[in-house]
């Protein structure tokens, strides 16, 4: 048998090998020879590909990226060397709030689209990192200011991050990368949603929804976080006709002027007899049914609640489902509207209400209480509680939900039809590990909703519509004017729709546009149209799509795997991928997830730096699918000890110059077959880990089979490979050594990407990530019909050797000039196959007695120290 792999060359070794400094030197050598270059003209059949995640430009990476993404890289280094044609892009997710929010403490800015554009502007600072600029503080400029400076400073993150990359060797194809802001993202996010439009999966609605009062933008139901928040109980008296008080208890005191009913269960006996009857609210004195619901809960406060129009999403459902009035306070910005709304129309009411005119909830709530204990209407003091309130996953402050107009796509939340049928998608999906297809089962069971997807932000995909105005200066939201695909991209703000000039902008007789972007899960839910080419390129696009792989963290199943799959199905009827890779979280000493929004999350430049590229990659990969893994620096050593011992075991198989001709037939001796045979059993185990995405079932089988070739085989065969027993025993050594070398480099490569190459270097033309993945047919033909077990054997005899001289305190290099080797008879005629290499590798000088035992085990050993001139 020939080398296994590409035809070797004349054999050339570094005097003294190291593994610092091969990032630079081989991440160049792959850039400048297109190692990655994805090759488009292979059919079909012959491409992998998959939906990189484009990571949000916002600040820096931490380590939780790089535990991801090296997982990712190492089934596109698999798939490669396996035979495929990989299309491995990376994308950059930067639209958005977290872009916005560190323009505005970096720069010191906020956008204000009244302002007009500065030519030249510089802003007030430059780089305030760390530092949270106060709103008060940010100096207001023209929404286009504010976009360049956003465009700017992400693509400064980004060349940042692709160093990173690089440098951790991720193998992906950097001429196909992308921008979720740039002018195909947009055009296909715009094309999409005029599509969604026409199809009427999109629709706008002026319907109430959660609010961040900080932000100003509309929120999601999949960007909610439930957050325990301080609050205090308040049991507060309506009043029926008779005199009679009625308690409540509520949080919100601060909403009694948006009461719209009081809610108790329709099986509550102490309410029975109020159903269908009317209560007045105290302080306001407005008049409200009190109704029955199968929501309310008797067993939370006095089993009666307000409803509000609105204090929380049990309002809405309320609100919807009773058919209520609407009797909003809490405008946008989180304070009390000004006017007196026209239902409160008592004296006292509406001079109360002047009180409360544009105070903040927290001010509004504590003059309510204060007028409450005036009018005797508040049962004892406040009791202090922990509330769950709602928060958008990036805000500080809990949502208020207010009504405004927004766009929505559909995605099963009122539609149990289109429910279904995303589920049938779920379970057509692989999940690795299968137990994630759960999470996102619960999801679209649980949702309430559909996905609302407009945002009243700046730096983003604008909604690619205007509308008429009429005469009078109404706009006809019902009539949307919309552009044609070949237009686009196209922004409202800025450009005209055709029939009308820019004169005519929000004037009556003329047009506006649409004010809103999408949010960034409606551009980042269309990745895989975007990298393939859906829009402009259909010869790449129906060679990649649908995709094969999806790769992300499993906190954004909700988001970014559930959104892919909406777009996918009402777009494509499929869906976008064939397999959703989750990787699970990594964790702080505390056992806590890391991020940056908590602070404590490590940033990956300086470990990369310390412990090398391959030393953190195979900290990552020694962690499966869908387990959350500790943040772990001596994993990170350990992984740097086994690239160094890959560079010096290579070193030594290496050392016996070219070895020519066919290598299989020179393999004669039975424990370098035995070896061989050993690791043919490895390869198939490798190739079956990462055919079931368990990459670190490949690793782990492939480190366990290296650490005991250089353990015990290079040992036991040291003295035979350099001719003590003769040319032939060591022609089958040194061949057997160059195989197993070989293979366990390709099996090493999609993990240890740089010492790897490094080693294949030394011998080979070419990138060893270009090479074939190893087959275990190619090694069965050296190995024979050798038992696998003679290794394990002879090893352990030779491990019970070293043990007698540690034990003795003595030098390994004692000679043993006597010893009984004691084990079950199978055990010892395997060792009785390698037994010269045993008596080489343990200086062993004398026969060797053998015993029947239950275990393998050395005996009665009698050593002759090493004397010292």
């Amino acid at each position: 048998m020939t080398n296994p792999a590409h035809a070797p060359r004349a054999v050339t070794i570094p005097e003294k090998p190291s593994i610092d400094g091969l990032e630079e030197k081989w991440a160049q050598v792959w850039s400048e020879q297109g190692t990655y270059t994805f090759d488009r003209s292979k059919a079909r059949e012959e491409i992998y590909s998959i939906d990189t995640p484009p990571p949000t430009a916002s600040g820096s990476l931490h380590v939780g990226h790089v535990f991801s993404y090296t997982h990712t890289d190492c089934i596109a280094r698999y798939k490669r060397m396996a035979g495929f044609e990989v299309f491995y892009p990376m994308g950059w997710d930067d639209n958005g709030l977290p872009t916005e929010r560190r323009v505005q403490n970096y720069y010191g800015v906020r956008g204000d689209a009244s302002l007009p554009y500065e030519e030249g502007f510089v802003p007030p600072l430059q780089g305030a990192e760390g530092k949270s600029v106060k709103a008060a503080d940010q100096k207001p400029i023209s929404r286009r200011n504010f976009i360049e400076l956003c465009d700017v400073l992400t693509v400064e993150d980004e060349k940042t991050f692709e160093h990173l990359w690089r440098t951790l060797g991720l193998s992906v194809d950097w001429d196909i990368s992308y921008r979720t802001i740039d002018g195909r993202s947009r055009a296909v996010a715009q094309q999409a949603f005029l599509r969604n439009l026409a199809r009427g999966e999109a629709y706008q609605a002026e319907a109430p929804g959660l609010w961040d009062v900080t932000f100003q933008t509309a929120v999601a139901q999949a960007e909610l976080e439930a957050r325990d928040y301080p609050g205090h109980f308040h049991r507060v008296a309506f009043h029926r006709a008779d005199g009679e008080k009625v308690y409540i208890e509520t949080t919100r005191p601060e909403l009694i002027p948006a009461v719209v009913a009081l809610i108790a269960h329709p099986d509550d006996e102490r309410y029975a007899g109020l159903f269908g009857t009317t209560v007045t609210s105290p302080l306001f004195g407005v008049e409200v049914p009190v109704l029955a619901h199968p929501a309310a809960e008797p067993d939370k406060g006095a089993g009666i609640a307000m409803c509000c129009t609105f204090g929380d999403l049990t309002d809405v459902q309320w609100w919807r489902e009773l058919q209520l009035p609407t009797r909003s306070v809490i405008q946008r910005n989180g304070r009390i509207q000004h006017e007196t709304p026209e239902w409160v129309t008592s004296a006292r009411g509406k001079k109360l209400f002047d009180d409360l005119a544009g105070k903040t909830t927290f001010s509004a709530r504590t003059t309510i209480v204060d007028a409450l204990r005036e009018s005797g209407d508040l049962d004892g003091e406040p009791t202090a509680t922990q509330r769950k309130a709602n928060f958008f996953e990036k805000g500080d402050k809990p949502l208020e939900i207010v009504t405004s107009r927004q766009w929505y796509i559909r995605n099963g939340g009122r539609d149990t039809d289109l429910r279904e049928q995303l589920l049938a998608r779920g379970r057509e999906l692989e999940f690795h590990p299968p137990f994630m297809r759960t999470r996102y089962e619960n999801w679209v069971g649980g949702l309430n909703g559909d996905w609302l997807i407009s945002r009243q932000r700046f730096f983003g995909v604008a909604i690619p519509l205007w509308y008429p105005i009429d005469a009078h200066g109404e706009v006809g939201f019902d009539h949307p004017i919309t552009p044609s695909e070949d237009q686009l991209p196209v922004d409202p703000y800025a450009d005209v729709p055709a029939g009308y000039e820019e004169s005519q902008r929000d004037q009556p007789g003329g047009f506006t546009g649409d004010p809103d972007v999408m949010d960034t899960w409606a551009i980042s839910s269309l990745t895989p149209q975007i990298a393939a080419g859906w829009r402009g390129d259909r010869d790449l696009f129906t060679k990649i799509f649908p995709m094969d792989l999806r790769p992300q963290g499993q906190d954004i199943i909700r988001t970014w795997l559930f959104a892919t799959v909406v777009r996918a199905h009402l777009e494509h009827d499929s869906l976008p991928w064939k397999h959703a890779a989750i990787s699970g979280w990594i964790l702080d000493p505390d056992r806590k997830k890391m991020s940056k929004s908590k602070g404590n999350a490590e940033t990956p430049e300086g470990i990369v730096t310390q412990h090398g590229a391959d030393a953190v990659r195979y900290w990552a990969a020694s962690a499966r699918l869908g387990t959350d893994a500790a943040y772990d620096t001596g994993q990170m050593k350990v992984g740097r000890r086994l690239a160094i011992k890959v560079l010096n075991a290579s070193k030594f198989a290496l050392s016996f110059g070219d070895v020519e001709g066919d290598l299989a037939a020179a393999v004669t001796d039975p424990l370098d077959a035995a070896m061989l045979a050993g690791l043919a059993e490895v390869v198939d185990k490798a190739t079956g880990g990462f055919e079931a995405y368990d990459h670190t079932r490949a690793l782990e089988v492939t480190e366990a089979f290296f650490w005991t070739f250089c353990d015990d085989y290079l040992e036991l065969v040291k003295d035979r490979a350099y001719g003590a027993r003769g040319e032939e025993a060591a022609a089958s050594a040194r061949a057997a050594l160059r195989i197993a070398l070989d293979v366990l480099l390709r099996l090493l490569a999609p993990f240890l990407p740089y010492a790897t190459e490094e080693v294949w270097s030394w011998w080979h033309d070419g990138s060893i990530h270009r090479a074939p993945w190893p087959e275990a047919d190619d090694v069965k033909t050296a190995a024979a019909q050798a038992d696998p077990a003679v290794l394990g054997a002879v090893g352990a005899a030779l491990a019970g050797v070293r043990k007698a001289k540690s034990e003795a305190k003595v030098g390994m290099r004692a000679e043993v000039s006597a010893m009984t080797l004691a084990g079950p008879a199978a055990e010892l005629d395997r060792v009785r196959a390698g037994l010269d290499d045993l008596r080489a590798a343990g200086k062993i000088t004398a026969d060797i007695g053998f015993a029947d035992a239950e275990a393998l085990e050395v005996r009665d050993v009698t050593l002759v120290p090493v004397v010292k001139d």
